[in-house]
């Protein structure tokens, strides 16, 4: 038997913030992660009411803040990791939004850094380890984590980087639809694999449909075949994680954090994440 908390991604429910943490609530949920790039929280329109307003309603309903989004480089081709041009508006926006999440309440941002090469040794790999590592270098100064987010590469190849980092600033939101739906990577191995740094996980499940190149896929490279349709997010319990066995790694590597479900498409968001909820307790209780 787990005892994993369960958090949803305030957004997934498409309600106005006050209406989700309501809905959360009234879900027994005991967590929310907020997005800081959109939305309501937006970081380049947060203002100190809507920072009070944040604080308040996570105390009206009794939840925690599981973890901040900082995600403004997926599906944005204006900038990337790997780009020297970009590297000082990334960092600086960074810290701004970890800054924010240390205001309200929590200390985990997670993010995308795009696809980390494989090759230790390309000008690639080079840039996004120098980035990541002057965010690593921030974020032990607030005693804080950005955490990426998984699925862009193969866990082995995520858990170079962050060794030759030397901190634990930069760590993992450990993704399992992510790495099934892009890389084909194993959720379960991926918990053993990434252990040291796993400091907040999604929920969510899916399946792949076509193996794609994830620099592709995530809009790195620019490609002649459009519309394509790469992987599909389903129900969790649904898709091809072993939730059992992948509940069964975390407990066994002693994760303590938030299992946050992620609902990103279908029609009915709410009777989405109320099934998730149902199927993450079943599956914490066999």
């Amino acid at each position: 038997m787990y005892q994993f908390p369960i958090g949803v991604l305030l957004e997934s429910f498409r309600e106005s913030p006050r209406q989700a943490m309501e809905s959360a609530r009234a879900l027994g949920l005991s967590g929310v992660q907020v997005y800081a790039c959109g939305g309501y929280f937006d970081i380049d329109g947060i203002t100190e009411t809507k920072k009070r307003e944040l604080r308040t309603w996570l105390s009206d309903n009794g939840l925690t803040l599981t973890a901040v989004c900082g995600d403004f480089i997926c599906g944005n081709p204006e900038v990337r990791f790997s780009d020297p041009s970009k590297s000082q508006y990334i960092l600086e926006k960074s810290k701004r939004i970890l800054d924010f999440a240390k205001e309200v309440g929590t200390d985990i941002v997670t993010t995308h850094v795009g696809v980390v090469p494989a090759d230790p040794a390309s000008d690639k790999f080079a840039i996004v380890q120098s980035v990541c590592g002057q965010l690593a270098e921030y974020a032990d100064q607030l005693q804080a984590h950005f955490a990426i987010e998984t699925g862009p590469e193969v866990a082995t190849t995520l858990k170079q980087m962050l060794d030759s980092l030397s901190s634990r600033g930069v760590g993992v939101n450990l993704d399992p639809a992510n790495l099934v739906m892009v890389t084909g990577d194993d959720p379960v191995q991926a918990v053993y694999t990434l252990r040291d740094y796993i400091v907040h996980t999604h929920a969510k499940d899916g399946v792949m449909l076509v193996r794609g190149n994830p620099e592709v896929i995530y809009g790195e490279i620019e490609t002649e075949i459009q519309n394509m349709t790469y992987f599909k997010e389903v129900p969790l319990g649904q898709g091809s994680v072993p939730f059992r066995r992948y509940l069964e790694a975390l407990e066994d590597i002693g994760y303590r954090g938030y299992l946050t479900i992620e609902r990103e498409v279908g029609e009915t968001p709410k009777a989405d994440i109320a099934a998730a909820t149902d199927f993450l307790k079943r599956q914490m209780e066999a």
